[in-house]
């Protein structure tokens, strides 16, 4: 939805593409921090405290750039859409699977969290590279922070020689199954 204007320089059919794009980011930032969010509340066993105390700073960065998502979508003569219904509606993506569960369960799926994020951030920035530099630059910076919270995950998911225990995962509940050594 726009607003009928957009920024100078940018035609209305290249705004409306950016603004969409924008519109699903805004969506994935929203999912991911409430989801970050549930992992907080719901992780257990060893290790629990470190990953609880981590995953907070990560909440609170997504948050802000959902702020500063909806905000460009605004500038840009669009309509952030932040309400829940609409958020289920718009997504691509499934409902996070696990509940309660072990920290290397939780760190598992959310391996994959964030491996879906970031590809879909990496199509976005290449989008907005041939359409907007100021919104390239934005997911640029966003991406980044991403990339270094998924670092952070994968840190507890891997051996001394690199492997990661979630290779191979196609879904959370496999990836979830192998953190935690089930084949």
């Amino acid at each position: 939805m726009a607003t009928g204007y957009n920024v100078p320089g940018m035609t209305a059919k290249d705004s409306k593409t950016v603004i969409e794009a924008l519109q699903d980011r805004l969506y994935a930032y929203n999912d991911l921090h409430l989801t970050l969010k549930h992992v907080h509340w719901n992780v257990v066993g060893p290790n629990f405290i470190g990953v609880h105390e981590m995953i907070d700073p990560q909440v609170e960065a997504v948050r802000g750039f959902a702020d500063d998502t909806a905000e460009r979508i605004a500038t840009m003569g669009g309509v952030p859409i932040g309400t829940p219904g609409a958020l289920v509606k718009g997504r691509s993506w499934d409902e996070y699977s696990l509940g309660r569960d072990t920290v290397q369960a939780h760190l598992g799926a959310l391996d994959l969290v964030y491996t879906g994020i970031i590809e879909s951030n990496r199509k976005a920035i290449e989008m907005a590279g041939e359409l907007d530099p100021i919104t390239e630059d934005l997911l640029i910076s966003q991406t980044s922070e991403l990339e270094q919270f998924h670092w952070f995950v994968r840190a507890h998911l891997e051996n001394s020689s690199g492997q990661l225990s979630t290779s191979g995962a196609a879904t959370e509940t496999q990836a979830a199954k192998k953190a935690k050594n089930k084949k």
